[in-house]
């Protein structure tokens, strides 16, 4: 596991989260989650940046990732795999 990210803000109406990557990061990824009350996998089926959707993320792109449970700001992304 790779940490990728520390998760800036969480849009709970639509369930994404904001977040400025220091890795690369790909549309069906799988990602781990994991704060002091966050810890949960999931595949990345939805990215974006500006609202528009995007396939691949680079080191230092801000992005918007769909998740699919409540996460927390500070808690981290990390790639697995």
């Amino acid at each position: 596991m790779k940490e990728i990210g520390t998760i800036e803000t969480y849009f709970s109406k639509v369930g994404v989260v904001a977040v400025t990557l220091s890795g690369d990061l790909k549309v069906g990824d799988k990602i781990k989650i994991k704060g002091a009350n966050t810890d949960f996998e999931q595949e990345v089926i939805s990215m974006q940046i500006d609202r528009k959707p995007i396939a691949h993320a680079k080191k230092g792109d801000s992005v918007g990732i769909k998740v699919f449970d409540v996460v927390r700001k500070s808690d981290k992304i990390y790639k697995i795999g």
